[in-house]
């Protein structure tokens, strides 16, 4: 395939397109495969969100005003648990701040093990900089404790930034919560399970299954649909060594799949094509410029459309076009009118 570009104009713009062009996949013989855990998980294995309601002290006068009942329940509340007179309920709460306090705890997690948590103010509070989190409990859905969160609350402002131009509403306790229950999850015992793939995708799904089989022994993984696999544990490790099954699958290659896409951002004039890119022949008139793209001749089976697989012509077209200061917009819509005419055959998708 042959592309021209020629300016119907002498001078060429000096505006120069910003352009990151990334090809990815392009010979499935020479590209690396992905392993199966980045592509896919066994179902049930997952974190799970735990919440918590708590209260956050020592603000420099940055917390909720005393109009905000809650937290001045909620201080009442913990005084007459620690025994502290309170009667004259006359109590300023601008040091304290309600705030609701959100962690996941991951799968297989043990008593001990520690979390990061988000704190994030409830009231009207100015700013959660300097405080500290009191120990507060973590539930999930099911309403029991999973886990207890307590420390100095951390804010991510910016170097150079200050307190009205950074978001002081929520922080994070790093490591600031333990595991005082375990989420049972039980693997042994289980002689099948379900691979769900993150992207779903019925040419990857089966790719995968053919490389589970090929490796583990045939009839180890069949294909349910798009999205999931049913792999069946072999006899001599089900009852003892699940997990050394599923590290097993976890780290075999799989070359996956993908919808032909070429992506534009508009604003930075970023141009990504995806795999299996093809273009027809075609001659486009826009402007100044005056673009043509012929099919390689002597190519009778592919006279009209050429594979993008050795050479990625559209590449080649958007390098061009660049070359000659196109600016994003009208990139954008050179690639749009090859698509209305038929001859890029890829999802264009604008950002």
């Amino acid at each position: 395939m042959v592309v021209r570009i020629e300016s119907l104009k002498r001078m060429v713009p000096s505006f120069i397109l910003s352009l990151i062009l990334l090809i990815g996949l392009v010979f499935p013989g020479i590209a690396g495969g992905a392993r199966i855990k980045d592509l896919a998980a066994i179902r049930g294995i997952r974190s799970n969100q735990l919440t918590g309601y708590g209260l956050v002290v020592g603000l420099n006068g940055t917390g909720d005003k005393n109009n905000v009942l809650f937290t001045r329940q909620a201080m009442i509340n913990m005084l007459d648990r620690m025994n502290i007179d309170n009667s004259t309920r006359d109590i300023k709460v601008k040091n304290v701040a309600s705030v609701m306090v959100t962690a996941d705890i991951p799968p297989f997690a043990r008593i001990g093990d520690k979390m990061d948590v988000t704190v994030s103010s409830l009231g009207d509070a100015k700013s959660l900089k300097g405080g500290t989190l009191l120990m507060t409990p973590l539930k999930g859905v099911n309403g029991s404790v999973y886990g207890l969160a307590q420390g100095a609350v951390s804010l991510a402002i910016p170097s150079g930034a200050n307190d009205r131009d950074s978001h002081l509403l929520v922080g994070r306790v790093v490591n600031g919560a333990s595991v005082e229950q375990e989420i049972p999850f039980k693997l042994n015992g289980k002689k099948s399970l379900i691979l769900s793939l993150f992207r779903q995708d019925f040419t990857t799904a089966k790719r995968m299954a053919d490389t589970i089989n090929a490796s583990i022994g045939e009839g180890s993984a069949k294909i349910i649909d798009a999205s999931a696999l049913e792999l069946k544990v072999p006899d001599s490790m089900w009852e003892k060594n699940v997990a050394e099954f599923i590290a097993d699958i976890e780290t075999l290659s799989v070359i996956p799949d993908t919808i032909a896409r070429v992506i534009i951002n508009e604003k930075t004039g970023t141009v990504v094509i995806g795999n299996d890119v093809t273009i027809s022949g075609v001659a486009v008139a826009h402007g100044d410029l005056s673009v043509t793209i012929d099919a390689t001749p002597g190519n009778k089976k592919e006279e009209s459309v050429m594979n993008l697989l050795g050479t990625s012509t559209i590449g080649e077209l958007v390098r061009g076009l660049n070359s000659l200061g196109v600016k994003p917009r009208d990139l954008i819509s050179i690639l749009e009118s090859i698509k209305a005419a038929g001859a890029l055959q890829a999802q264009l998708i604008i950002m």
